[in-house]
């Protein structure tokens, strides 16, 4: 009978087991995740219908981009906090089946107003947190929360009278702590970070709490950028926590996203590249891999995505010589003789604009592969918009001064002598 009652008490036991896991939303196992292999990118279409997101996504994985670190906002929460939910859901379950881990960023410093900081509204903001951390908690395609982008990245503490600046700077870092000790509450198992603007507020953004040290890097030279690391390398190493640069790469910062790329490898550091998709309005004048049609605007990005950089070794570098086989020389020969004009005393019969841009083709492809024109305004691209035109409505002078601007081009780099 004891035999019986025992036996009757752990099927029970099972019974229970498995009915709170039925109950329970898939969680994964808690690891220690290894944030240097993170290749992560910046993506905010995760509000975008899924064909898109997963055509977005898509490009990054053929250059192995593995993670995207995507804002939340509070305001479309409160609007509607069950299609909020669901949507985020969502776009964690297309991500992690596309490969992609989350790091989903809870409040924003960008632009901050300073009310959110206060008292009494922050029954508003633990119910938010609560709500979104306590849906997703666990969720397989989730890497870590960002609890706050960049804190001291707002008018409320950069435009502070000297004598208030550490105040503000203090009364944002005990939002962040209050938001870290929550997130921690509501979900133990799961990492957080806090992505600071600079290395030098990593103390200050409460590193016993997190996870994993982050800090943004948008700096000019390498020498400033290994400052940088080294304040960060000391903080991770201070805290015993792993580091990643969770924001870097800007044409407009004199950050180069191959150099931002080169120093990451260098610091062994995991990273996030600004952004995913070249997009306007917004950054993309400064920011951004992709088009939505998949071009992008410099293969030296995508190389150095795949750890591939720009020989900058004066002492290797092969010079290009791209008419070694005479193939400068063809270009200006065809483009002169689609310039052939026979003239009659009444009558002038010139080649058509077909023809120019033909011979057009030649050099330029010579002057793009070997980068002797600027890729910001690529030859190829003018002559696929005048392709693309009925030919009745070329601007046929146009054509031809943009034909023998390449013929100098080529004699110039060339080195061709009539």
């Amino acid at each position: 009978m004891r035999y019986l009652k025992t036996l009757a008490a752990a099927a029970l036991a099972v019974l229970v087991t498995v009915g709170a896991s039925a109950a329970s939303p898939a969680r994964k196992a808690k690891e220690k995740t290894d944030y240097s292999a993170i290749h992560g990118v910046c993506y905010n279409g995760w509000r975008s219908p899924e064909e898109i997101i997963r055509r977005d996504l898509g490009y990054g994985k053929k250059i192995g981009l593995n993670s995207t670190r995507t804002w939340l906002w509070k305001g479309m929460y409160d609007r509607d906090a069950k299609g909020f939910i669901d949507a985020l859901g969502s776009y964690l379950d297309v991500a992690h089946d596309m490969g992609y881990s989350v790091m989903p960023i809870l409040f924003n410093g960008n632009g901050l107003n300073p009310d959110i900081l206060k008292d009494e509204n922050w029954p508003s903001n633990e119910a938010y947190v609560r709500d979104v951390v306590g849906a997703l908690k666990g969720h397989k395609g989730l890497l870590c929360w960002d609890i706050m982008n960049e804190p001291t990245c707002n008018d409320y503490y950069k435009h502070a009278p000297e004598e208030e600046k550490e105040a503000r700077a203090e009364e944002i870092f005990r939002f962040v702590r209050k938001v870290c000790l929550l997130v921690k509450e509501v979900a133990p198992e799961d990492d957080i970070t806090v992505g600071v603007t600079y290395p030098m507020f990593i103390e200050k953004a409460s590193p016993d709490l997190q996870d994993v040290i982050s800090f943004h890097d948008y700096r000019e030279t390498r020498a400033i950028i290994r400052e940088n690391y080294e304040i960060a390398k000391a903080q991770a190493e201070k805290w015993g926590k792993q580091m990643i640069n969770s924001e870097m790469g800007c044409i407009g910062r004199s950050n180069p996203y191959d150099l931002a790329l080169q120093m990451a490898e260098e610091y062994g550091a995991g990273w996030y590249l600004f952004e995913l998709m070249i997009n306007y309005p917004g950054w993309g004048e400064i920011h951004g891999i992709f088009y939505p049609d998949g071009t992008v605007r410099d293969p030296s990005i995508v190389a150095a995505c795949l750890g591939i950089y720009r020989n900058r070794n004066a002492a290797t570098m092969v010079r290009e010589n791209p008419n070694r086989e005479g193939y400068a020389d063809e270009a200006i020969r065809r483009i002169k003789a689609a310039f052939h004009e026979e003239k009659e005393v009444f009558k002038t019969t010139s080649a058509s604009t077909d023809d120019i841009l033909e011979a057009c083709e030649w050099a330029v492809n010579i002057l793009e592969a070997a980068q002797m024109v600027p890729m910001h305004d690529l030859p190829s691209a003018r002559i696929e918009a005048w392709r693309k035109q009925d030919p009745k409505e070329r601007d046929t002078k146009a054509i031809r001064q943009f034909a023998w601007h390449l013929v100098e081009l080529l004699k110039e780099n060339c080195e061709i002598f009539d």
